[in-house]
């Protein structure tokens, strides 16, 4: 295993570059902590709406009711070029647990993309993916000025205090067997059924160590990575841990075509990407999934609810006067009704929707081009081969 590590990276020292002249009037609601300090209620309703589900809604009122700044987690491998799901979801839920005055520590999974083979386990490749992940947060609004989010790499913190990491790992080893370790392998993107390497079978026992590592409150990542969170809580009944880590985890979005579970970065028919151009999104919501009067297993419709509703807190619906005039939307449900009665066609859904993310993206394409450093970071992350 490769022991150099990447230079540490925090919120406010990253490499490259100021973004100032980029950034938009479209940024969310949510992106700045509010004036006024919000009560446990509200701050309870804000970190529950980032979730699809929350292990246990309780324990969360509890935490929130007994400490100023919970922390929380959330993690990535790098592993290729980003699409929304990872992009605008991930800055959304980030700046939704900062206005519900949490702390939040983004785990930059160098090591863990490695033994998984991502960019063919070249760790140079990696650190360079983690870079540029850390760009387009920063272009499309993530508030990183807030001094609540710290990027931590894996590999230099694991280095710096190998003493308490794994001896965490191998106590997690030695209490679980092999197949409630291989359940957990949907986390690297992986079936139990497939045929695992070594590594990919010590994977889950440190990313479940990690949330001990990082002392984190709360795990605040997708439903993909359910299983391994859940291992967290049954470790600290093993060791007798009161105060277990909570989980949110967020709702996985939709590739764009029929059937598609998730975004996959392997088909770009499949995804939009964070510096797609205009056309480029335009071109994939065109020939996306979306059959008339029917909203459930409809992508664009998701997109709509999980993107656009908490980034504009409305969505308009452009229409000829012919067709009935536009029509603006305030809720996800009104517009679902809406669309399932046949009021709204998917020949209006569709460019209104491709719009709306235009909007998003456009800070971020626009940093792409005009910073030096950040067009450099993506033409090598575009240079390098995705593996699996």
């Amino acid at each position: 295993m490769a022991t150099e590590a990447p230079e540490q990276v925090p919120a406010d020292e990253i490499e490259s570059m100021s973004i100032a002249d980029s950034e938009s009037q479209d940024q969310p609601a949510s992106s700045s902590s509010p004036s006024v300090p919000l009560s446990l209620d509200e701050r309870y309703d804000l970190l529950r709406s980032i979730a699809e589900e929350c292990i246990q809604e309780e324990e969360l009122k509890n935490l929130l009711d007994k400490k100023a700044e919970p922390i929380c987690y959330d993690g990535f491998e790098p592993s290729g070029r980003m699409h929304i799901a990872q992009g605008v979801l991930k800055a959304i839920n980030v700046n939704k647990m900062i206005a519900g005055g949490c702390r939040v520590k983004i785990w930059i999974a160098d090591w863990f993309a490695q033994m998984n083979n991502k960019m063919g386990g070249d760790l140079k490749k990696i650190e360079t993916v983690g870079k540029y992940f850390i760009e387009i947060w920063r272009s499309v609004g993530m508030n990183l000025d807030s001094g609540k989010v710290e990027f931590l790499w894996s590999s230099k913190e694991i280095n710096a205090r190998s003493h308490e990491y794994w001896p965490r790992v191998l106590d997690i080893a030695r209490k679980n067997k092999l197949p409630r370790i291989i359940r957990c392998s949907q986390i690297m993107g992986r079936t139990d059924h497939e045929e695992l390497t070594a590594a990919q079978i010590f994977y889950p026992c440190m990313q479940c160590a990690d949330i001990f590592f990082l002392q984190a409150d709360i795990c605040q990542l997708g439903m993909d990575q359910r299983k391994v969170n859940v291992l967290a809580r049954e470790y600290c009944d093993d060791i007798k841990k009161k105060n277990k880590p909570i989980i949110l985890s967020h709702h996985m979005l939709p590739g764009l075509q029929q059937g598609q579970d998730k975004m996959s970065k392997s088909d770009l028919s499949s995804s939009i990407f964070m510096e797609d151009e205009e056309a480029e999104v335009n071109t994939k919501i065109k020939k996306a999934y979306c059959p008339p009067e029917k909203v459930e297993g409809n992508p664009c419709l998701e997109y709509v609810q999980y993107l656009i509703f908490p980034w504009f807190h409305e969505f308009t619906v452009e229409r000829s006067e012919k067709n009935g005039g536009d029509r603006t939307f305030t809720k996800f449900e009104e517009l679902s009704a809406a669309y399932a009665k046949g009021e709204v066609h998917p020949g209006d859904l569709k460019p209104s929707l491709a719009k709306a993310l235009n909007r998003i993206l456009e800070p971020v394409r626009s940093h792409f081009k005009n910073d030096k450093a950040a067009k450099q970071l993506l033409q090598s992350v575009k240079n390098y081969r995705v593996t699996r």
